[in-house]
């Protein structure tokens, strides 16, 4: 791993690399103990060179991702039919939205990686000197943002549409 700093001493400033070199039958493991380390030292940058770890990351990324958006879009759904129609349509859209916005809860918003998105603006990346000496032709580079505002954002929606729900429910079979 390269970086600002030595890689007993990483700071959320620097830049990691994980470099694809094979060194041995287990590089593959150190790869991704190089990616852990980087992850909790919350680098601001990180560069996967190993294809399968790469793709393997993203695809961790993009799948909180999409529970993210779930979460959040069924519950505006399920907000805006239980307000606006005075039946229980409400409430598929509301029990997945508790249901992905768990889910990510459970399993996403306590990994590291889920602080980081992958950068795939070519323009942004062009920007970047430390991807000008990199062996592989399609890193996969991570950039580290805030998501609380995100976590907040789709808890609050999910709580909100699970609460019209119980009251729609509650006020059909009353």
């Amino acid at each position: 791993m390269e970086g600002d700093e030595s890689d007993s001493d990483l700071k959320p400033s620097s830049v990691a690399i994980i470099r694809e070199v094979y060194d041995s039958e287990n590089a593959h493991i150190k790869f991704e103990m190089e990616l852990e380390r980087a992850l909790e030292a919350g680098v601001s940058v990180i560069v996967i060179e190993p294809e399968p770890l790469g793709e393997e990351t993203a695809r961790w990324i993009y799948v909180g991702n999409l529970l993210h958006k779930v979460s959040l879009y069924s519950g505006l759904c399920s907000i805006s039919s239980g307000l606006a129609w005075n039946s229980l349509m409400c409430t598929p859209f509301g029990l997945v939205s508790v249901l992905c916005a768990g889910c990510y809860t459970l399993s996403w918003q306590w990994d590291p990686c889920c602080k980081y998105q992958e950068e795939k603006d070519r323009r942004h990346l062009s920007t970047m000197p430390m991807l000008s000496d990199l062996t592989s032709a399609t890193p996969v580079v991570l950039v580290r943002t805030d998501n609380r505002r995100k976590i907040i954002l789709h808890s609050t929606v999910s709580i909100a549409a699970v609460t019209i729900c119980l009251w729609r429910i509650f006020k059909t079979f009353k």
